[in-house]
């Protein structure tokens, strides 16, 4: 078993200088686990900045074969730590040992997708016009544009992928791809799975050849390191997945930075689903089973669960809604990934439980707020009065509003804040019908999914996991699939540079 030193990990080597220590927990019997982890010091994470940014110009210049080689690199590093990796995450997030073994080959596929993304170099959309010496009333110079890497890049992982959205997720993969050295603030909920991915890593860079101040894992539960990360001169950038306090802090302390850097948060997002008429009565029943199995994936845990349910009444929605009411009064208990997220489940129950107006539908012999899912009725009046059922309840649990008519659900969706995902359930006709209101879901979503369920987001070039605030910063990018490495790309035009001074991609035009 590999050796876990509870340490920083500062351009490969072990570092820990601070006196503050911290644990994680083990979700499922609450047992605090070894070994205490360093918190990162301003003197480590001034070192793990000032090697990173040695490394800018030099990554900038490397072939593109030995990004692509590093990649496949950490992929088969990560595979060889077999079930050792597993089993520590498991421990760490309570997840199920399935669910991280399909993460893991997530993980590695979205490195080798990376990989053969940095050899195509497509990607980098060259451009050219070529001179015109003899134009009038001006010469037109020789213009080239491509994309070059942004510079150091800070990330921070999320609590509910300890593997692909975490040390070698999609954010590494993405920023690596593009040249960019990067430094990782290790998610407090799971600092084992972190060490052990990170040597992986570390293993990785050293076979490649290439400098290890590339990269860095820096520890921490305290907000201070995050905030000491984002604010340092040397990060050019940053990527976020996790909650929308913690993500709003670090962007906003992006923005007031003397030299503001693109902050790239993925936080809140309620995902609503819309069920049409004609499909409600033909598919009622099966869309209950479905809709229960998406909010109750992963135990609810998931970035894209459907948080919202809207439907017309009528005798074909009151047969669904009994049809859900069963399932959910039926549900069972879960562990949910850290203390912190239980207590905000928990809160967040407790809240919308006790507003007039609510019905809450849970498993009777569990009737404590985080003891199952639950589902929450109301009518559309009632959604319309209370701003607190606008916003993401991070855990199996959904709102089912009930609207008088469609003009009345199609005034509800005007009023809801940005979402990774929009879903709507239809006929044919249904969806002639409502045209208007398919229109108005694509200017709240960034991906629209039809009579279908948000949970499970596809790794691959048309994939679009980003949306309007507050899912996201900047709903132009996404944080899954190939097109995430143009969040660590800026365009740059060469004017008349000598062929030999060029960057390779624009030497062939």
């Amino acid at each position: 078993m590999s050796a876990l030193h509870g340490s920083n990990l500062i351009a490969g080597k072990e570092s820990s200088l601070g006196t503050a220590k911290f644990r994680s927990t083990a979700p499922a019997s609450g047992e605090a686990l070894e070994p205490a982890y360093a918190e990162a010091t301003p003197q480590e994470i001034e070192r793990a900045l000032a090697l990173a940014d040695s490394c800018v110009e030099y990554l900038a210049s490397v072939p593109t074969g030995q990004i692509a080689g590093l990649l496949d690199g950490i992929a088969a590093e990560i595979e060889a730590l077999g079930e050792e990796l597993i089993n520590l995450a498991n421990k760490e997030t309570g997840l199920p040992m399935a669910r991280l073994t399909g993460e893991r080959a997530r993980t590695t596929t979205q490195l080798r997708q990376f990989a053969e993304l940095v050899r195509d170099g497509s990607w980098k959309g060259v451009r050219r016009d070529t001179a015109l010496p003899d134009r009038q009333p001006a010469r037109r110079p020789d213009l080239r544009r491509t994309l070059v890497p942004i510079g150091p890049v800070a990330i921070w992982p999320a609590s509910n992928f300890p593997l692909a959205f975490s040390v070698a997720g999609g954010d590494t993969a993405s920023a690596l791809a593009a040249s960019c050295p990067v430094v990782v603030k290790a998610h407090p909920g799971h600092p084992g799975t972190s060490e052990l991915t990170a040597q992986a890593v570390v293993r990785a860079i050293a076979s490649s050849g290439l400098p290890a101040g590339m990269f860095s894992l820096l520890q921490g539960a305290s907000p201070e390191v995050s905030l000491a990360l984002i604010q340092h001169p040397q990060i050019a950038a940053g990527a976020f997945t996790g909650s929308l306090g913690a993500g709003r802090a670090l962007f906003d302390a992006a923005a007031r930075r003397p030299v503001p850097i693109p902050f790239f948060a993925e936080m809140g997002s309620v995902n609503p689903l819309v069920l049409l008429p004609e499909i409600l009565e033909q598919r009622g029943e099966a869309t209950a089973e479905g809709l229960f199995q998406s909010v109750t994936l992963g135990f609810g845990q998931f970035c894209t669960c459907p948080g919202l349910v809207l439907a017309v009444e009528g005798a074909a929605l009151d047969r669904f809604a009994q049809a859900l009411r069963t399932k959910f009064q039926a549900g069972m208990p879960g562990v949910m990934l850290t203390p912190s997220i239980a207590r905000s489940y928990r809160s967040a129950v407790e809240r919308i439980s006790g507003l007039a107006g609510i019905t809450a539908y849970r498993n009777p012999e569990f009737a404590s707020p985080d003891g199952g899912p639950v589902l929450f009725e109301t009518t559309d009046q009632t959604f319309l009065g209370n701003e607190d059922l606008r916003h993401e309840v991070f855990g199996p649990a959904t709102v089912l509003v009930r609207c008088e008519s469609s003009k009345r659900l199609m005034d509800l969706a005007k009023r809801l804040e940005g979402s990774l995902t929009a879903t709507i359930h239809g006929t044919p006709r249904d969806l002639e019908e409502n045209r208007p209101l398919l229109a108005l879901l694509t200017r709240k979503a960034g991906r629209l999914v039809f009579n279908g369920f948000p949970t499970g987001v596809e790794v691959c070039g048309s994939m679009q996991h980003g949306g309007p605030y507050p899912a996201t910063t900047d709903p132009r990018f996404t944080s899954v699939g190939t097109a995430a490495i143009e969040r660590f790309a800026r365009p740059m035009t060469f004017q008349d540079c000598p062929t030999e001074f060029l960057p390779r991609e624009l030497q062939v035009l």
